[in-house]
């Protein structure tokens, strides 16, 4: 038996599905905004790409904790 992934990647099947962009891409966004904190990135891509609160959620929390070595 897998175990189920847990955490913020949990959502990056259903963030595919939705908005029809792998979850690369999205990381690239992020990285490439001259936006660096959790919140200010989580509104820019709420208002900007339309994503959920969850999904936008997960996409920040995800990457930043990559890019510090989490």
């Amino acid at each position: 038996m897998t175990d189920a992934v847990k955490g913020p990647a949990g959502y990056f099947p259903s963030i595919e599905k939705k908005y029809g962009r792998p979850v690369a891409e999205w990381k690239d966004l992020i990285r490439s905004s001259p936006l660096t904190r959790h919140g200010e990135l989580l509104t820019w891509l709420k208002t900007e790409h339309a994503l959920g609160h969850g999904h936008a959620n997960a996409l920040v929390a995800h990457t930043l904790a990559e890019d510090n070595g989490r």
